[in-house]
C-alpha cells in the first residue's frame, strides 16, 4: 500500500457522545483517525480512546479554525472530514476504500449527504447536497467561512456515487436552533465584508428558497417533514437578512425610537462579535 491510498479522517467534537460511535464506527478501517476535541463533558472521548483516535483538545476557535487545526493533526496527504453527527455509508466505505486501492485519479471528491429529517430519513429520490470531503492536502485545506467552514481544492474535483448520512437535525426543535445560531454566526460574517444586503431581500427571497427547497430539491417526496423543512429552510434565510437589518437599525437609532418615558433595559443592544461599525 502505497501513501498515496493511506487516508486520513479528521473531526471535530463537543459532547458528541450520541452520535461519535455511529460516525466512527463507519470509518474505523481508515489509516488514521484524528479527533479533536473542545473540552467535551460527556462521554466523547472515551468512545473515541475506544476506536484508538489520535486525541487533542483546544477550546473552540471557531469552525474554520478548529477544522485547520485538526487537519494539521493528520499524518497522510489523503484526508477526509467528518462531523461527529456524521457517518459513512457502507455503501460508501466500499467505494472509498476501491478508490483509495486503485489511486485516486483527482484531488477531490464531493460526496452526497443524506439527512435525517426529523422523523425519517431522505427519500434518496431527493436532490442532496454534495459535499467535498474526500481530498489530498497537499491539494486545498478549509476556507474561512465562518460556521459552514469546508474545504476548498486546487485541481481536479469529480464527484463520489454513494452517500454519508447526516443525523444533525433529529427533531423540529434542534433544527429551528441550529437556523439561529447560524444565521447570527453569517451576519457576523457580512459585517466584516460589509455587505448590507438590501430590506426587499426578506420580502422575496424566502418564498423563492422555499419553491427551490420544496420543488426543485423534490423536498415534497418526504411528505409533511419535506414541507416542514422548507419552511424552516426559507426562515433561514429570512433570518440571516431580518439579523442584519436589525443590526444596522440598532446601530443607527440606539434606543431613540423609544418613548422618552421609557426606559431602556441595560445592555438592550447586543452587539455582533468583530463588529467593525
Amino acid at each position: 500500500m502505497t501513501d498515496r491510498s493511506r487516508l486520513s479522517v479528521f473531526i471535530t467534537t463537543y459532547n458528541n457522545g450520541r452520535t461519535l460511535t455511529a460516525c466512527l464506527d463507519s470509518i474505523q478501517w481508515a489509516d488514521e483517525i484524528v479527533v479533536l476535541d473542545s473540552f467535551s463533558t460527556d462521554d466523547t472521548l472515551a468512545i473515541a480512546q475506544r476506536y484508538g483516535a489520535k486525541i487533542a483538545q483546544h477550546k473552540f476557535m471557531g469552525y474554520g479554525a478548529q477544522k485547520r487545526r485538526a487537519l494539521a493533526m493528520t499524518t497522510h496527504n489523503w484526508v477526509l472530514l467528518l462531523d461527529a453527527d456524521e457517518a459513512l455509508s457502507p455503501s460508501l466505505q466500499v467505494e472509498i476504500r476501491q478508490l483509495l486501492q486503485d489511486g485516486p485519479g483527482m484531488d477531490g471528491y464531493e460526496i452526497p449527504r443524506q439527512e435525517q429529517m426529523f422523523w425519517r430519513m431522505y427519500n434518496p429520490a431527493t436532490r442532496m447536497n454534495y459535499y467535498l470531503r474526500l481530498f489530498d492536502k497537499r491539494r486545498g485545506g478549509i476556507d474561512d467561512v465562518p460556521i459552514h467552514a469546508a474545504p476548498k481544492v486546487q485541481g481536479h474535483i469529480t464527484r463520489l456515487k454513494a452517500p454519508f448520512y447526516h443525523y444533525g437535525e433529529t427533531d423540529i426543535h434542534t433544527k429551528v436552533e441550529k437556523i439561529n445560531a447560524y444565521s447570527t454566526g453569517l451576519v457576523v460574517d457580512k459585517l466584516k465584508k460589509q455587505r448590507w444586503g438590501i430590506p426587499l431581500i426578506m420580502v422575496f427571497y424566502p418564498p423563492l428558497f422555499f419553491i427551490r427547497s420544496y420543488l426543485f430539491k423534490r423536498n415534497f417526496l418526504n411528505g409533511w417533514a419535506g414541507f416542514i423543512n422548507s419552511v424552516i429552510a426559507a426562515f433561514y434565510v429570512f433570518l440571516k437578512y431580518a439579523k442584519l437589518y436589525e443590526h444596522r437599525q440598532f446601530a443607527k437609532y440606539g434606543t431613540r425610537l423609544l418613548p422618552d418615558d421609557a426606559p431602556p433595559l441595560p445592555n438592550e443592544r447586543q452587539p455582533y462579535p468583530d463588529d467593525p461599525s
